[in-house]
């Protein structure tokens, strides 16, 4: 009995364990319900009132610009009211006067009344003839303004255009207009080629059988014109066969300088002057002085100081080649230090000009020249009657240029940059950069770093817009 008895005591325990974790899972699963069932409730109260309160938020931006409208039209009312109640006043006081008028003609007689009448119309006539004069002379004077505003802008315009052109741009005839389609290439390698290996702006518009070529730097305009001339001609035109001819046109560049030196000895009719001293001659064709290249400013300074010397009977040859060298020291690079008098008068005296023509080129800027020596003189004169003359030099394309140089020293000097170019008049830069060197990550930083060293070290107007280029290149020959 009593093992029949622990047996049914264990079996109704075991029964009531089940019922009890039976009865546990049943409110478990209740409790979820409910609380799942209590919690999409709250997210839809919460939907609700996010709802509610962007309506709050709408219909209180609606409230108020109704209330700034109704307070501007608060505000207009009483402007207008203002207004009227001045009608209202000048209105009443013309009533008086036309009833004193009125008083007064009652006791007139028909020909005072009529005397009276025309004075009134003759007196409003009159009134009427000056506002009407007035009005037309403030307009002519309006149209005169607009007149003269508009002719001097014009002015100034063809003389920007004029300077530009003759400064920083080079047109290139092309025999038709379908050659700027292959000249751009496709997807624009071409012209991207061009622009990155010469260091150039490549402009292509509706100018008919014509590409224009913007650069400060006249070297690279000129490595860039002959170069797109040599491909128009060839007519093969791929980033390949630009990059030889630009390469060719580079080392053929002291020929032309040379011949550029050349030209001008022949056309003063001066001999004898040493091979260096011509080369250096030419590249100040590749210089600007102003409105004009520095070799033409020293040709014109020779030509006047030769006129100079056969006027008071000094030696015409000296002061014709004293006035062609005097500027031969702005041909040396950045690299030398000193005035450019002071450097070309140790060029002359190095390359075996006479002592009277190393002073003459040494005194050109100084006021000590007058009283030194007449050819000093002569050069010194003749150089200021060049430079000053109307158009000869602007002062703003000279801090334009030097503002354009300074800026492509800054970028060149930042690591890892290979080659550096400033086109578009400014506004952009241009960084090659070595891919061994900088990682595709650092470019953005080099970008960063060119920015903030241009904005610290410069100031220009508007903004620079700073372009990093990294291109690997490979070439291959199958034989």
């Amino acid at each position: 009995m009593l093992a029949n008895a622990r047996k049914e005591s264990d079996r109704l325990v075991q029964g009531a364990l089940s019922d009890a974790k039976e009865e546990y899972r049943k409110r478990r699963r209740e409790f979820e319900q409910e609380a799942k069932q209590r919690r999409q409730e709250i997210a839809k109260l919460e939907g609700k009132l996010k709802q509610r309160e962007v309506n709050v938020r709408k219909k209180q931006e609606q409230l108020e610009h109704k209330e700034q409208s109704m307070q501007e039209q608060i505000q207009s009312l009483e402007t207008e009211e203002a207004h009227y109640r001045k009608l209202a006043a000048k209105t009443e006081q013309q009533l008086a006067m036309v009833d004193t008028k009125l008083k007064q003609v009652a006791e007139m007689s028909i020909d005072e009344a009529r005397k009276e009448l025309m004075q009134s119309m003759e007196d409003d006539v009159r009134k009427q003839a000056k506002d009407k004069l007035r009005q037309i002379e403030e307009e002519t004077r309006r149209e005169a303004d607009n007149q003269a505003r508009s002719i001097i802008s014009a002015s100034i315009q063809r003389l920007s255009s004029e300077f530009v052109n003759d400064a920083a741009v080079t047109v290139v005839s092309i025999p038709n207009d379908s050659m700027k389609g292959r000249i751009i290439g496709r997807e624009g390698r071409n012209i991207r080629a061009i622009e990155q290996l010469a260091g150039v702006d490549v402009i292509i518009d509706d100018t008919p059988e014509a590409v224009i070529i913007s650069c400060f730097n006249p070297i690279r305009r000129e490595i860039a014109k002959i170069t797109m001339e040599r491909l128009i001609t060839d007519g093969r035109i791929h980033p390949a066969r630009i990059g030889e001819t630009i390469e060719s046109v580079k080392g053929e560049m002291e020929q032309l300088i040379r011949a550029d030196g050349e030209q001008a000895l022949f056309q003063l009719g001066i001999g004898d002057l040493h091979p260096e001293l011509v080369l250096r001659l030419g590249r100040l064709k590749y210089c600007m002085a102003g409105q004009q290249t520095v070799l033409q400013h020293a040709i014109e300074t020779a030509q006047i100081a030769r006129i100079m010397a056969a006027e008071i009977n000094a030696n015409v040859r000296e002061a014709a080649r004293s006035g062609l060298l005097h500027d031969i020291g702005k041909s040396v690079d950045e690299s030398v230090e000193g005035h450019h008098a002071e450097v070309g008068a140790e060029l002359c005296k190095k390359y075996g000009e006479s002592a009277r023509v190393v002073e003459a080129v040494r005194m050109h800027h100084s006021d000590q020249a007058l009283s030194f020596d007449p050819l000093a003189s002569i050069v010194f004169t003749a150089n200021q009657l060049s430079a000053n003359r109307p158009g000869a030099r602007k002062t703003n394309i000279e801090a334009y240029i030097k503002r354009l140089k300074d800026m492509e020293k800054i970028v060149a000097a930042c690591e890892g940059v290979s080659s550096a170019y400033v086109l578009k008049a400014g506004s952009e830069v241009r960084a090659l950069v070595t891919p061994s060197v900088v990682s595709d990550s650092e470019v953005v930083d080099l970008a960063a770093e060119i920015s903030t060293k241009l904005r610290s070290e410069l100031s220009f107007p508007g903004q620079v817009k700073i372009s990093v280029i990294k291109e690997s290149k490979s070439i291959h020959y199958a034989t």
